[in-house]
């Protein structure tokens, strides 16, 4: 598929290489924009339905993150290209896809640009289907540990997990139980069941989730209303176990 991107940077020498790499090895994706500046950057998003931005960090009068928070229900794909690798989380936390060190690594691109591909074929493909998980509704239990013991739960009855520090809240109907263990700890015990990892944050059951929604990092809607965000690194995951 094509995918309609942008190219916001303030220097001209390093929008040429971007836009001479993207010409040659990544065919698949149409450049309709440039900008040097967030503003020009917004005009852009504001006349086209874009796929991908690609989007230097540190411009004049703001950077990568100020443009981004003007722009709240984005449905774009963001690949941060960058000279400085401690703007490394930040880029997560606004769901970034991928984040590209300069000099440009060819490999690198190529491998984020296919990452960006995938995601978009997906969400193409499941748009306006009911959606129906690969896996089957497993029945099981797994125990959690309390002070006196330890509780028994159907696993089927567990909504989704949520990570705080070293425990984890788990919500089963209208019940929140918190747990002294890790997310990654659940994660890993639920590995044969309908869970997924949506996000450093949440671990969620598949077959709870009745919306998926594009936006940011995109999110998802459970059977009892809840809204969780769903990062871009985890969204290629999620998506895959949908048909």
């Amino acid at each position: 598929m094509k995918l309609k991107a942008i190219i916001v940077e303030d220097e001209a020498s390093s929008r040429e290489i971007l836009r001479n790499y993207l010409g040659k090895y990544c065919p698949n994706v149409v450049l309709v924009g440039e900008a040097a500046a967030i503003k020009e950057g917004l005009e852009l998003i504001e006349r086209h339905a874009l796929d991908l931005i690609f989007l230097d960090v540190e411009m004049p009068f703001g950077n990568a993150f100020d443009l981004l928070e003007q722009v709240p229900n984005r449905t774009f794909e963001t690949i941060f290209v960058t000279a400085y690798n401690h703007y490394a989380m930040d880029a997560l936390n606004h769901h970034a896809a991928y984040y590209l060190m300069k000099p440009i690594n060819i490999d690198e691109l190529i491998k984020g640009v296919e990452y960006v591909e995938n995601i978009k074929k997906k969400e193409n493909a499941l748009e306006g289907k009911v959606l129906k998980s690969n896996f089957a509704k497993t029945e099981g239990k797994i125990t959690i540990p309390q002070q006196d013991g330890f509780r028994v739960l159907e696993v089927s009855d567990i909504y989704y997990c949520k990570a705080d520090d070293n425990y984890t809240e788990i919500y089963v109907k209208d019940k929140r139980i918190v747990v002294s263990k890790t997310l990654k700890y659940f994660e890993e015990a639920l590995s044969d069941f309908p869970f997924v990892r949506i996000h450093k944050s949440y671990l969620v059951n598949l077959n709870e989730i009745i919306t998926y929604k594009k936006g940011k990092g995109g999110s998802v809607v459970l059977s009892i209303g809840k809204e969780l965000s769903v990062s871009a690194t985890k969204k290629a995951n999620l998506l895959s176990h949908f048909q």
